[in-house]
């Protein structure tokens, strides 16, 4: 008997038994459509957060402290006593502005800019009635290099105003629509004078910059549109001067693109180090961006690969499904069985048959699962707000899966069936 006369007995078996064949798909729909929307919710969220660390700049390095272990303490000559606990860093262990001028003159020809942040306080930009929640960031004059930073009107801060540490800021467009209402155009803040309050203290800022806000996954806030604090950017000598501080706990270093960054990240750890020798507490770690993203990237992978699998449990419950209606089919139609085989049908025609019936099935509730899936993923991952990706590698491997399971699972009715003594079917009532 040909494949498609096989097909199309098999489709004539399912159309005549439409309740009990949609029940059978069942496990295979809700194990299918499951993988794909987790696999589709996975790779969107990777994606985002993947393009999002990158869009921040793949070849950016992050330099920070870290606590020295027992080890490194007694390498260095210095030990700690039983039970000592290290103490959090102070801002006598902080980076000081000489080690980041000195750094910046031994390798000038890969630094283009350093990137370094403090942050302020909240606060509240007030005019009359009208009024915009902030978080106060001090930043350098690389900073916003380093975070990409759409500017929508004015200039960044220039170098005289970081040297005299002036009373200018640079804020969001949503803080403007919320002090000029819906509407206003970014221009119109430019060279205003905000009062500002920052931790019960009023200050006078004037605006040279405004811009382009935007609402990620990573600054979900539960607060209304316009009660969401946006950042309001101010030079980092401005914000030493108001916290009374100095020295720097961490900073970004913006290298050049023909830099390797991994290779440069050892550069600027050793470099550092050397100023840490002593120090009893904490040495410097510094990576990549593009290192972190991978790692990222690699981790988010595998959660959603673990939760796919745990997911696809429900296939093989799908499976045993279509054996157990496999095996209530074979015994329904043993008559028949066993009058193909008396009219000389061999044993590999008749277990054909029912194999062929069993990947039907499967193939049938598989593709109504993807769709199933594609859009629960899709639904899924606009509710989180991320780019929906659909992954065509599940999408294949889910269907061949599917028929992989027709097959196994169909197996062995279609052999029992095969098997039949034709006689004893004969006389089957």
């Amino acid at each position: 008997m040909m494949i498609y006369e096989n097909i199309r007995l098999a489709l004539f078996s399912l159309k005549a038994n439409k309740m009990r064949a949609l029940l059978t798909m069942l496990g295979i729909i809700i194990g299918i459509a499951s993988v794909i929307a987790i696999m589709t919710v996975g790779d969107s969220m990777t994606m985002y957060v993947t393009d999002t660390m990158s869009s921040m700049g793949a070849s950016n390095i992050m330099v920070g402290l870290q606590q020295k272990t027992r080890e490194d303490s007694t390498e260095s000559g210095l030990s700690f006593s039983e039970g000592n606990t290290v103490a959090a860093a102070s801002e006598e262990d902080y980076f000081t502005k000489e080690m980041l001028e000195n750094y910046c003159t031994t390798y000038g020809d890969s630094v283009i800019a350093i990137s370094a942040s403090e942050a302020v306080g909240s606060g509240q930009i007030q005019d009359g009635d009208l009024y915009a929640n902030i978080s106060a960031q001090g930043v350098s004059l690389g900073y916003f290099l380093a975070q990409d930073t759409t500017l929508l009107a004015g200039r960044f801060f220039e170098e005289r105003e970081t040297n005299e540490a002036s009373m200018v800021a640079i804020i969001s467009d949503r803080a403007v629509e919320n002090l000029l209402g819906e509407g206003a155009g970014p221009e119109e803040a430019v060279g205003s004078i905000l009062q500002v309050n920052i931790g019960d203290a009023y200050y006078q800022f004037t605006v040279v910059g405004v811009y382009e806000y935007e609402q990620t996954i990573m600054s979900f806030s539960t607060a209304s549109y316009r009660d969401v604090a946006t950042n309001f950017y101010i030079p980092l000598t401005t914000a030493k001067e108001m916290n009374h501080s100095e020295g720097y706990a961490q900073f970004t270093v913006v290298t050049s693109p023909s830099e390797d960054a991994d290779r440069f990240a050892s550069v600027t750890e050793q470099f550092f180090n050397t100023y840490y020798r002593n120090n009893r507490d904490f040495e410097v770690s510094a990576f990549s961006m593009a290192s972190m993203v991978e790692s990222m990237s690699g981790m988010l992978s595998t959660i959603t690969t673990a939760i796919a699998v745990i997911a696809g449990i429900a296939l093989l419950v799908g499976g045993i499904g279509v054996m157990n209606i496999m095996l209530v089919s074979i015994t329904e139609r043993t008559r028949e069985i066993g009058t193909r085989k008396a009219l000389g049908a061999p044993n590999s025609s008749i277990r054909l048959q029912f194999i062929v019936e069993a990947i039907v099935i499967c193939l049938i509730g598989g593709m109504i699962g993807i769709v199933l899936g594609i859009v629960l993923g899709v639904a899924a991952a606009d509710l989180l707000g991320t780019p929906a990706s659909p992954s065509v590698s599940s999408i294949i491997l889910s269907l061949t899966f599917s028929m992989a399971i027709g097959v196994f699972f169909g197996y062995y009715p279609a052999n029992k069936a095969a098997k039949m003594d034709p006689i004893e079917a004969l006389r089957y009532e």
